[in-house]
């Protein structure tokens, strides 16, 4: 004759050990579920994931710059957007994270506001976590910001001067504003790539290149052979390079 307790609770013929086994497997299984649909929402939602590697003991954070980047102002719904309030927030986390190795940022950007932006590069230049940057299609100075820095053959990094939407003031100031936002972004590339100050003006103020714009266009190796980007190659390289600089290689 069975045991009265076991009917009670529904587990005929199972010992107390078996039951409790079970529900912690039911609970780790739907803990697993919950921890896959959050990260399946945060790729779709920010462009963001966690590569975990169980070999090399390590994770990786993956930041997609995509689009236009967003600044103060909303941009139309159908543009495609990198919003600098999801991603400031989430390097500070990366930075005070004791769990992730480094970070890859992969780049295909028309650019955008340029306080955003710089705001961001400035955030990935300060992180003491390892960087690598790997450029896809469109580039911006966030590519330089990194620890160490790839391009695919076909991606191109456009460098034009600075471009204002709205009203314009037609005084000296203005000129003057332009000219201080400028200095900002070159200063920065040249703080953190190999091309000189000269050399990077000369690109961005060339007139034989584009039929209706100021600037210079370079494609894949190109940006490696004028030092602003340290080397072509694609994911494979980007992250070897990652897990290298963070000693899990």
């Amino acid at each position: 004759k069975p045991d009265e307790g076991d009917e009670s609770n529904g587990h005929k013929g199972s010992s107390p050990d078996s039951v409790d086994n079970n529900d912690r497997k039911i609970e780790k299984e739907r803990e697993q579920k919950e921890k896959e649909e959050l990260d399946d929402d945060k790729i779709r939602e920010y462009g963001q994931t966690t590569l975990v590697n169980e070999k090399r003991k390590s994770k990786i954070h993956l930041l997609s710059i995509i689009g236009e980047i967003e600044g103060h102002e909303c941009l139309p719904q159908h543009n495609k957007t990198t919003k600098y309030e999801h991603v400031l927030p989430q390097l500070a986390a990366i930075e005070d994270s004791e769990d992730i190795d480094g970070l890859l940022i992969l780049i295909n950007t028309v650019g955008g506001d340029v306080e955003a932006g710089l705001a961001i590069a400035e955030m990935i230049a300060s992180l003491s976590k390892p960087t690598v940057s790997l450029v896809l299609g469109g580039s911006h100075p966030l590519a330089v910001s990194s620890d160490y820095s790839y391009v695919v053959p076909t991606a191109t990094m456009i460098i034009h001067p600075v471009r204002m939407n709205g009203t314009i003031i037609g005084v000296s100031q203005t000129f003057e504003y332009f000219e201080k936002i400028q200095d900002r972004i070159l200063s920065f590339i040249v703080n953190h790539s190999k091309i000189d100050r000269e050399t990077l003006k000369g690109l961005m103020l060339n007139t034989s290149q584009l039929a209706k714009d100021v600037g210079s266009i370079l494609v894949g190796k190109e940006a490696v052979e004028k030092g602003i980007i340290d080397e072509v190659g694609g994911i494979k390289e980007a992250l070897n390079k990652l897990y290298e600089l963070s000693g899990r290689s």
